[in-house]
């Protein structure tokens, strides 16, 4: 039990699965895991503090080297935060964007060396109803605007509906970057004749995949399928559904990934390099209908989740937390909740094993969780009158 928490909900999980990295970096693999199911409660021990409201549907923040904030909006708007007061004009030279259900401005990353270049990142839906896809932007912040703005990267099958886009960027050491893309869609949403879901497991195709990328977008040519007949180079991972939380632990060189299941079997994923994780064949998770979306749970050559929600958390933005302010936080993961409304703090042991769970309650659909650069947590709700809220131990 840590000293800032009162956890409610303990989990017995098995051996880690330890991240295998396409790049020069490298664990062992455990060869076990065990999954829980849990539901968690709620805590009071947290201190929360509106830093600033009146934002459109939040959907991602970073900082910028000198502590200003950059806050996505989901209509298609990039805001600037500077001495916690939001600036009343968004930043002009944003993309357009296809902001119907579930799309539009997403992400938002800054390049490690932004002191150097000046880059930011966007990802976004672009398209029709009947031919989308999500794309990845970069382009030159001068404080007012984005200029150079250049589309580096989009997915490789154009989908229809407004579901399903992702999409998460973390970056790695060597200055390449992670980047999740959903399936496409639930049923009756179908693609080349076939439930688009299916498309997870399709290695040619982006869908349902993270993919490893270098900073202008081409392809490292160390990913663990470049040299795969009719596999994509730049697929990193496969078998995945939605997945909206993305981080890395920089100590351990792990990756980890949130990512939402349909009816039930959100998942909590350790992700390496080459792995398939199992979606639509292996899952948790149960049609929106309520009947089964497959019998099996696991299966050899597919990795089980670390930990999985049912009922449906609906997992968001992810944090793996390791600044030396709260130490009782130190190597732990938050975890945004949009059905839970809440922040979910998942206790981990040294080799990367969920030893508990619980759940900070705030009340509002959380859409990103963030470590901010004094140590606090930083959370985005997703609300037409959203709120970016800072998390900080009450004693």
């Amino acid at each position: 039990m840590k000293q800032y928490f009162k956890v409610s909900l303990s989990i017995a999980l098995g051996a880690a699965m330890i991240m295998t990295s396409g790049c020069s970096f490298t664990q062992a693999s455990s060869s076990t895991t065990q999954v829980a199911q849990n539901t968690g409660t709620s805590t009071t021990s947290i201190k929360q503090s509106v830093v600033l409201e009146g934002l459109e549907r939040p959907w991602s923040i970073a900082w910028l080297p000198d502590g200003s904030q950059l806050i996505t909006e989901r209509p298609g708007r990039l805001r600037v935060v500077r001495n916690g007061v939001l600036d009343p004009t968004p930043i002009t030279g944003v993309p357009e964007v296809f902001a119907v259900n579930q799309g539009g401005l997403m992400d938002v990353s800054v390049h490690p060396r932004f002191a150097e270049n000046r880059f930011i990142y966007l990802t976004y839906s672009h398209g029709t109803n009947d031919a989308n896809r999500t794309r990845m932007a970069r382009a030159v912040f001068d404080g007012k605007s984005l200029k150079d703005v250049k589309v580096i990267f989009e997915v490789n099958k154009a989908k229809s509906g407004g579901q399903h886009f992702g999409s998460r960027i973390t970056w790695l050491p060597d200055n390449t970057m992670l980047l999740a893309i959903g399936d496409g869609g639930n049923p009756p949403v179908q693609l080349e004749g076939e439930l688009i879901r299916k498309q997870a497991q399709n290695r040619s195709s982006h869908l349902g995949k993270i993919l490893r990328l270098n900073d202008d977008g081409s392809i490292p040519k160390d990913n663990p399928f470049v040299n795969t007949a009719n596999a994509n180079p730049a697929v990193w991972s496969y078998g995945h559904r939605n997945i909206q939380g993305l981080t890395f632990d920089a100590a351990s060189k792990r990756v980890w990934s949130t990512e939402h299941g349909a009816r039930g079997g959100d998942e909590l994923n350790l992700v390496e390099a080459g792995k398939n994780y199992g979606w639509p064949i292996v899952t948790f998770s149960r049609e929106y209908s309520g009947g089964e979306i497959t019998k099996e749970r696991s299966r050899p050559g597919m990795v089980d989740p670390k930990t999985y929600w049912t009922p449906a958390a609906a997992p968001s933005g992810l944090a793996f937390y390791d600044n030396k302010r709260v130490p009782d936080w130190q190597g732990d993961l938050f975890s945004g909740e949009l059905i839970g409304q809440g922040v979910r703090h998942i206790n981990l042991d040294a080799k990367g094993n969920v030893t508990s769970q619980n759940l900070i309650d705030i009340g509002q659909r959380v859409r990103d969780v963030r470590q901010g650069p004094d140590g606090l947590l930083y959370v985005l709700t997703d609300e037409q009158n959203g709120q970016l809220i800072r998390l900080e131990p009450a004693s």
